[in-house]
């Protein structure tokens, strides 16, 4: 007889298990229960709620409910057209990280739209400033950073030989929250890390001679404890970052453009071709970048494709539906053969 069912927060997910821990500490390796995932196809990740049950002679715990999430990091499923994909739940801040010396912009603009997107509080560190070129060329792009993250999203500059830059990222992380910790693999979000804890908890690879980068290591996805601080959690390098559902995303990211857009002669202005656009004049004038402009535009386009996919998927979903209702009352389908007028 299975013991009665306990509920834990998933704190480690590698190659598909979660690693669930107890209110009193235990830990406990689990899968999930066969109807939550064929039934809803539903999979438990970082920082989730669950119900657990333990069945007589099983190695493993079973999770057989997820609990309403209060906020969740979704990008869309590269290996689908129109499915999203959840990476991370139940956070209050999301810090964005990229090595000072190899800052790439287009790459950060749709970093910051994901992380936007979850409604959470947003930063933006760029670590490895020990590696910097110069003072100059670091100056300069942390000021590009600025440009493009917008006034209300702070940018911190990180040196492991600064204990004071790593005590202003610790001072983000409240008691009691959970931070995510986003960037590409190499960019030194282990290390930072580490820093923060004081302490080699999460596996860096080594430096490589020459060119002062680490090898990236970190596979799986952890919550580690900050002391004196909050949680953060380090995802793994995500390569791909497409779009889910970003028009809330997009409009904090791009503040900028969306205040220019509000003087546009049409409401529903495109930004492209209408007249009175207050967007593609202030790009014409020099005051909005055109480099910006264009990521915009691309971003609002790509959002625009994903909701067309989804909205195909759900018609096709309702028709199959639909067929088989029909199938079961033993009557055919309906041709799709054109009548001539």
């Amino acid at each position: 007889m299975a013991d009665a069912l306990r509920t834990g927060e998933v704190v480690k997910l590698d190659r598909g298990y979660p690693l669930v821990r107890f209110p009193d500490g235990e830990r406990l390796r689990c899968e999930h229960a066969t109807a939550l995932v064929k039934g809803h196809d539903q999979r438990a990740v970082i920082g989730d709620v669950v119900s657990v049950s333990v069945p007589d002679a099983h190695d493993k715990g079973v999770i057989e409910a997820i609990a309403p999430r209060s906020r969740e990091f979704v990008r869309k499923d590269p290996t689908e057209r129109a499915v999203p994909q959840v990476l991370a739940a139940n956070f209050q801040r999301v810090i964005v990280a990229q090595p000072v010396g190899e800052v790439n912009l287009r790459r950060l603009e749709r970093e910051l739209v994901l992380a936007f997107e979850t409604g959470a509080a947003v930063t933006v560190v760029l670590t490895k400033a020990d590696l910097a070129a110069s003072e100059a060329d670091t100056e300069s792009v942390v000021q590009a950073v600025r440009a493009l993250a917008g006034p209300d999203t702070p940018v911190l500059l990180v040196s492991e030989a600064d204990p004071s830059s790593v005590e202003a990222v610790r001072r983000l992380l409240a008691p009691g929250t959970t931070t995510v910790l986003i960037g590409r693999s190499g960019v030194g979000k282990s290390s930072l890390v580490n820093m923060l804890v004081g302490a080699e908890v999460l596996d860096v690879g080594a430096v490589r001679e020459g060119d002062g980068k680490g090898r990236h290591t970190t596979v799986s996805r952890e919550i580690v404890e900050v002391p004196g601080a909050g949680r953060i959690v380090d995802m793994p390098g995500v390569r791909g970052l497409g779009l889910w559902d970003a028009d809330a995303g997009i409009e904090a990211a791009f503040s900028d453009i969306e205040e220019l857009a509000a003087s546009c002669r049409f409401r529903d202005c495109t930004h492209e071709a209408e007249p009175g656009c207050a967007v593609r004049a202030a790009v014409e004038s020099g005051a909005l970048p055109r480099a910006r402009y264009d990521s915009y535009q691309a971003l609002r386009q790509e959002a625009g494709v994903v909701k067309e996919r989804r909205e195909q998927a759900r018609r096709l979903a309702r028709e199959k539906v639909s067929d088989t209702k029909r199938q079961r009352k033993g009557a055919s389908p309906p041709s799709r053969r054109k009548r001539r007028s």
